[in-house]
């Protein structure tokens, strides 16, 4: 248990690090990513840790997967409603600048990057929160544990991501939004023993929120 937590206090510090005062691109940024979030893991288990991580891409019924890509749907729409409601006091001009100046990101690029987060970032982010951290904890100390903690540095670790997007009070809700996500995502993997159906629903979420991204590029309307 110490270990896997050591290990991902570490991983998120890091890459808190790299987000929030290295800003080296997005290029540099995912690479980096790609190595805290699945070598280190899996070095982690090879020297220490007795987990089956093949077992998180174990085949799952038509039936879960057709629920998982129900409750995405849901969350995609829910996401595009608070934005909606929450939309007078965010600020989407500066969240774009903040993008274009510390990660290179902007309208040309923007649809390779949407997409590279949808699918890659979000499969890289349930394996190394759910599959290494939260699967991790659950077959070493209590369920509330397992899930308040994975939970817990999921949230984290988007702070030095998000933190200067919002005002404080848009921020502590986004931290909120996070953690019942953590916990949303924890909930799917417990019930169905590996990372697929918890994936296609980040994935979901990741799709409202670039959405969002297309509306602040003037990409789509």
């Amino acid at each position: 248990m110490k270990r896997i937590i050591t290990v991902s206090f570490l991983v998120v510090v890091l890459m808190s690090v790299v987000d929030g005062f290295i800003n080296p691109g997005y290029g540099i940024k995912s690479l980096i990513k790609i190595v805290l979030f699945l070598l280190v893991p899996l070095i982690s288990v090879k020297y220490g840790a007795s987990q089956n991580m093949t077992s998180l891409f174990k085949a799952t019924g038509k039936k879960a997967v057709v629920k998982s890509f129900i409750l995405g749907g849901t969350v995609y729409f829910g996401i595009m409603a608070v934005y909606l409601f929450l939309s007078p006091y965010i600020d989407l001009q500066g969240i774009k600048l903040a993008l274009q100046e510390d990660l290179g990101v902007n309208r040309e690029n923007f649809i390779f990057v949407a997409l590279y987060i949808s699918f890659i970032n979000s499969l890289m982010e349930e394996f190394f929160f759910r599959g290494y951290l939260f699967f991790g904890l659950l077959e070493k100390t209590s369920r509330l544990k397992a899930y308040s903690i994975s939970a817990m540095f999921f949230a984290i670790y988007h702070v030095a991501i998000i933190g200067s997007w919002f005002s404080p009070l848009i921020f502590i809700l986004a931290m909120a939004g996070l953690f019942a996500g953590g916990i949303i995502f924890n909930y799917i993997n417990e019930r169905n023993e590996n990372i697929l159906n918890s994936w296609v629903v980040h994935m979901m979420a990741n799709l409202g929120i670039n959405t969002i991204g297309l509306m602040m590029f003037d990409m789509l309307w």
